[in-house]
């Protein structure tokens, strides 16, 4: 590599780092944040879907701004938001503000995340491509399994504020010599979809808002109802917009393609349970058996773990086995796993309990990721691969909200905090919503169209730059 090289590369996996590492570290902290904030549950929800979901809606417009306003410009001018509002995410006073720098550095996100994968494309050629996203996706990975224990351990040795304060000195640093040591490029395709990016967000907002807003509003009132309601018409309103606009963010001609659609469903709820089911997890080890943050992220990484140590064995036999078979028996084991916990799962369970379940989740998920987004990327044209894959992460965004959502949903309509058996059953009934996420994921991969004789990893050669994104 050359200079130019190991710094785009460095500091490209830097900051995927810290993006990564901020979508995770939360949950250990969550209890402790709702006992020093005075948060409900469902506040507590916001904490982690508002980052989720403005990284989401707006993930598929970095890149856009990128080619067009520059993106070594783009990628700092995400990377300063994302460590201011990372520094009001410490100072916040109550959760409400809490909640809106969330989704202040979720917007950041947006825009750093995409071009990191952009300027390393942009620096290497083709042949050097493959390495160095091997080495981008190890240090993101690194942040997936490092990211509960690291937040239990700020929350219990320091505050839990500490969590993003941690990020001021890195974001400032990776500002500073990303201005310094990665050259400035642009795009040919710099148009902006605003129409469709007002119309997704607020059709979003609208149906997470109603499952929110469910227990505590009913879920027969007008508030929910209209809010669900208008949730899908704006929804139904951005699809038909995509139809007539030039330039679409999500071209609709890839939802017609079976292959593209199952394999996205399945990956929609490989997302969904996996988020629905570490909002609870380290709560229960803290709520119910009384750990403090670092041991809760310590009793989760039997699932971090074993995500390392699957990950690469997946990638290298999806090809052997084929998609559908991957994508299918991961959501089923996601389904096991799932259904595992909330049969066991009580005021009184042991830890030995509950750990095959934590390892057989975590397997089924490493199985379904790698082998949906291959499917998906292999469903279209080479030209549509970069659009596909925009489509893919967007939906897996989308996913760990509604799963959070459902999640917390039916936590709240059967459970509570009040005593540690109340905790236990809405945890326990949580759970069983979950696996039936995952069963019917796993009802969507077999839709997927099996591979024909001969062929081997089926569709189009994946790029390496867009490999990378799981």
């Amino acid at each position: 590599m050359t200079s130019k090289q190991v710094w785009t590369l460095g500091l490209a996996s830097l900051a995927s780092f810290m993006m990564a590492l901020d979508s995770l570290v939360v949950t250990t902290s969550l209890s402790t944040i709702r006992a020093d904030l005075t948060a409900s549950v469902e506040q507590l929800e916001w904490v982690v879907n508002a980052y989720n979901l403005t990284f989401a809606v707006l993930l598929l417009n970095g890149a856009a701004l990128g080619d067009r306003f520059g993106r070594r410009r783009v990628f700092t001018t995400g990377l300063a938001l994302f460590t201011v509002a990372s520094a009001a995410c410490a100072l916040a006073p109550d959760i409400v503000f809490l909640i809106i720098a969330r989704a202040f550095q979720g917007a950041g996100a947006a825009m750093v995340l995409p071009l990191s994968l952009t300027l390393i494309s942009a620096i290497f050629p083709p042949h050097q491509r493959g390495r160095a996203m091997g080495l981008y996706l190890g240090l993101t990975g690194l942040a997936a399994f490092s990211g509960p224990f690291v937040g239990g351990a700020i929350a219990e040795g320091l505050t839990w504020q500490w969590i993003f304060w941690l990020n001021l000195p890195i974001g400032v640093v990776a500002i500073l010599l990303t201005t310094r040591r990665v050259d400035e490029s642009t795009g040919p395709n710099g148009k902006l979809d605003l129409g469709g990016l007002g119309l997704v967000t607020a059709g979003a907002f609208g149906l997470i808002w109603a499952l929110v807003r469910g227990n505590a509003a009913g879920w027969g009132s007008a508030e929910v109802i209209g809010s669900a309601v208008l949730g899908a018409v704006l929804v139904i309103a951005f699809v038909l917009y995509e139809n007539r606009t030039s330039q679409p963010m999500v071209p609709m001609g890839l939802f017609t393609l079976r292959a593209f659609v199952a394999a996205n469903s399945a990956n929609l709820l490989v997302f969904a349970s996996l988020y629905g089911t570490m909002f609870f997890l380290a709560q229960y080890f803290q709520v119910v058996w009384g750990h403090g943050p670092l041991v809760a992220g310590l009793l989760v990484m039997p699932w971090t773990g074993t995500l390392m140590v699957c990950a690469p064995i997946a990638g290298r036999l999806v090809d052997r086995v084929g998609e559908r078979r991957f994508v299918v028996g991961g959501l089923f084991l996601q389904a096991v796993s799932t259904a595992w916990i909330a049969f066991v799962i009580d005021a009184h369970t042991s830890y030995l309990d509950i750990v095959p379940a934590l390892v057989i989740g975590s397997a089924g998920t490493t199985m379904a990721m790698p082998a949906a987004q291959k499917a998906v990327v292999g469903a279209v044209l080479p030209g549509q691969i970069g659009q596909a894959s925009g489509v893919f992460m967007m939906l897996r965004m989308f996913g760990g909200v509604f799963g959070t959502s459902v999640s917390v949903a039916v936590f709240g309509a059967v459970g509570g905090y009040a005593t540690a058996e109340a905790f236990s059953e809405g945890f326990s009934a949580s759970m069983t919503a979950v696996a039936v996420l995952a069963f019917v994921g796993t009802l969507a991969g077999l839709a997927m169209p099996g591979r024909r004789r001969g062929q081997r990893g089926g569709g189009h050669p994946v790029a390496p730059e867009v490999a990378s994104t799981v």
